[in-house]
């Protein structure tokens, strides 16, 4: 099983916030210009939150949906706990949270347009793909989630699905 987090990790996250922007950083000249100290304490914010994102929901797909935040090994169960009963999405916010944060951080406009392109990916691949595979695995359960749930903007009050008695 660590193994198969390992290769999840090093194939969907660590690309998209280490290794791509790691070559844009070093390939232009964004780490000589200076930052405003607001821009490192936000970055440093968002970073945190974002990590901390990433880890429940991580360990939310592991404990209580019995699989991973890869395609090749989806959950097993589907889960409407911690942050899922207030945004359908909350692995790729954590991921846009520090793609934004790297942007701040190393005062990056190339790589706030990677989260631009990341964004737009999402958008598109979602709803297209991610959300009618979800429907086809879990039916009505999770189009009456997607039906109260947002898919990017969370709500403020969790979700609790009402069962009929």
């Amino acid at each position: 099983m660590i193994l198969e987090w390992i290769k999840t990790i090093t194939i969907l996250p660590i690309n998209v916030l280490l290794t791509v922007p790691m070559f844009v950083i070093y390939s232009t000249d964004c780490t000589s210009q200076p930052n405003y100290f607001f821009f490192m304490i936000l970055g440093g914010i968002l970073l945190a939150a974002g990590l901390l994102l990433a880890t429940w929901t991580m360990w939310l797909f592991a404990h209580r949906g019995e699989g991973m935040a890869a395609p090749w090994n989806s959950s097993r169960k589907f889960t409407i706990e911690g942050p899922y009963a207030h945004v359908r999405n909350p692995m790729i916010a954590s991921v846009l949270m520090m793609q934004i944060a790297e942007a701040l951080l190393f005062n990056s406009w190339i790589i706030f347009g990677l989260f631009g392109l990341f964004l737009l990916g999402n958008m598109i691949y979602f709803p297209l793909f991610e959300e009618k595979s979800l429907e086809r695995r879990f039916g009505d359960d999770y189009r009456i989630y997607k039906h109260n749930v947002p898919r990017w903007i969370p709500r403020l009050t969790p979700w609790r699905r009402r069962y009929k008695r």
